[in-house]
């Protein structure tokens, strides 16, 4: 009895009953509010992308991670600020929505 190549069976077993069946996103649906990291990296990444040339994206992640963490609180506020007003936004527009 010949062996079956292991890509043959994962596809096949069970793969019908895991499915999800959640239908598609809303595109109008608003947004999700970001977060207080995200709006430092969008700030910071041209910033770490001009230092660090012969980075890969991963590799940038990791520094705007190092920074991130090494920030004070104080530091940080402006950020946390942001991302407040946007959470504000977003429950704005859903209840709209």
């Amino acid at each position: 009895m010949p062996k079956e190549s292991r890509a043959s069976t994962k596809g096949a077993k069970g793969a019908d009953t895991k499915r999800s069946k959640r239908g598609k996103k809303d595109p109008n649906a608003p947004k999700r509010g970001l977060s207080a990291y995200m709006f430092f990296s969008q700030a910071q990444r041209t910033n770490v992308q001009q230092e660090n040339p012969d980075a890969a994206f991963g590799q940038i992640g990791k520094i705007l991670g190092e920074r991130w963490k090494s920030m004070s609180e104080d530091d940080k506020q402006p950020y946390k600020d942001k991302a407040e007003a946007d959470k504000k936004r977003y429950e704005a527009e859903k209840a709209k929505f």
